[in-house]
């Protein structure tokens, strides 16, 4: 399932890039008015812009709950790796470890 919403998020961002670079700005129908020829499109004069807000808007509220779930499914990893219900509840005796050093003094025993 994790897969699943890592792959459409990913296809949303893209999509969402492609929709935003597709969009013209505020200053593009200034420019329109004194002899631009690019004003025209698919759509009409204004037509498009209406339509892809909402397309944006869409795909921007779905990207942002992928973004979340996303989250979630990472949370509850990291949770399940750090939890204490990992660690063998078997007592451990303890070593007994040898001298560190091996300039260091013999202890008289």
């Amino acid at each position: 399932m994790q897969t699943f919403v890592l792959v459409v998020h990913i296809i949303l961002a893209v999509l969402m890039i492609v929709l935003i670079l597709v969009q013209h700005g505020k200053g593009a129908d200034a420019g329109a008015s004194f002899g631009g020829g690019g004003a025209a499109t698919v759509f009409g004069a204004s037509g498009s812009a209406n339509f892809l807000t909402r397309l944006t808007a869409i795909l921007t509220a779905l990207f942002f709950v992928t973004s979340l779930t996303l989250a979630v499914y990472a949370k509850k990893q990291t949770t399940d790796a750090y939890s204490l219900q990992s660690i063998s509840s078997t007592p451990i005796a303890p070593v007994k470890s040898a001298e560190t050093s091996p300039t260091a003094p013999k202890s008289a025993e």
